[in-house]
């Protein structure tokens, strides 16, 4: 099952540049762009996984993770084979980059909203791998989905305007890995310039979708306090202080197995650099248990969502998402799915 993308020009001598991702790869006849998957057949650029579903499972939109939108849901989540980046510190490096042929079972879009329905899911996730290089099954997926079903994207933010314009009126959510400054990207991702995740955040910010944000700090790498201070200031600044920030926790894994996993005091300390810098709204992630799992009120600080891992076990909001205590405006998104017997208020 293969589909032609719509977001390429041919530009001469039998040669494509495909368009969904800052890269712009010229791809010659019988090549493909760098991440794999999509092929140049005779001067027309073919996706390779388009229907093919090398990972398909269900998830607690708090997994993604997305704290801010639709709690308590559950979604379909899917991902293809492939990706744009080559981050050495990848946990699913085995189908994001290190892979060979093109796999995958085949899932036509009508049949994934099909399985979400059967499964008693609210939403579908684009996931796992990077969505972007999928843009095209993705996409079907999620006009075939509305309006039963929300869509939302796990991505590193590093596509292009016209891929972002693409999807934006079906997209709900989405939660963007921003890793680290210019030269952590060069060196562990294969990215020489960032400016287009900052540019995908910026357009985001201006837009219906709902934004979350995660930053995996790794020890020795992106951790010092200046690092994490500049991220949470261009964050606060571009994207606004009530946008979700989620610390994440490192785990040895892929071409980063001679690392430690990130300790405790650093996640700590990213979290309280994150509220000396003014964010209403800052996570621990990978620390099940920690008290940071749960949302409090920015006004008057008494927990709204109480989190053990990804499972809500109290909701002391109001049905318009306001504090049940101070009545403050809390940044949710979604139709709520947390059962009424853990509302207050």
């Amino acid at each position: 099952m293969e589909r032609e993308s719509e977001i390429y020009e041919k530009i001469g001598n039998g040669k494509v540049k495909c368009g969904v991702c800052p890269r712009r790869c010229t791809i010659k006849e019988g090549g493909r762009g760098f991440c794999g998957v999509r092929e140049n057949r005779n001067g027309r650029l073919f996706s390779l996984v388009y229907g093919k579903a090398v990972s398909s499972s269900i998830d607690p939109i708090e997994k993604k993770p997305l704290f801010h939108f639709a709690p308590g849901s559950r979604a379909l989540s899917i991902a293809t084979l492939g990706c744009n980046l080559r981050c050495d510190f990848c946990q699913n490096f085995s189908i994001s980059q290190d892979w060979e042929g093109i796999s995958g079972e085949e899932i036509k879009p009508e049949e994934v909203k099909n399985q979400a329905e059967m499964y008693r899911c609210q939403g579908i996730a684009y996931t796992y791998t990077e969505p972007t290089i999928f843009l095209e099954y993705a996409y079907d997926t999620m006009k075939e989905g509305v309006p039963d079903f929300y869509n939302v994207f796990v991505s590193n933010g590093y596509m292009t305007k016209e891929a972002l314009k693409k999807v934006s009126p079906y997209l709900d959510a989405i939660n963007i890995d921003l890793k680290g400054g210019e030269e952590f990207y060069r060196e562990h991702c294969g990215v020489q310039d960032l400016e287009p995740i900052f540019e995908t955040l910026k357009e985001l910010a201006d837009s219906k979708t709902h934004v979350e944000i995660t930053n995996l700090i790794i020890p020795g790498e992106n951790d010092t306090d200046d690092e994490i201070r500049e991220r949470v200031k261009w964050i606060k600044k571009n994207m606004g202080r009530d946008v979700p920030v989620h610390f994440s926790r490192f785990r040895p894994d892929f071409r980063m197995k001679d690392k430690e996993s990130t300790p405790l005091e650093t996640l700590e300390r990213a979290l309280k650099i994150g509220r000396e810098e003014g964010l209403y709204y800052v996570y621990c992630g990978n620390v099940p248990g920690h008290s940071s799992e749960s949302t409090y009120c920015p006004k008057c600080q008494n927990i709204l969502i109480k989190r053990e891992g990804f499972s809500v076990d109290a909701f002391h909001l109001t049905k318009e998402m306001r504090c049940y205590n101070c009545g403050e405006d809390i940044n949710i998104k979604g139709k709520s799915w947390i059962p009424k017997k853990l509302f207050k208020g």
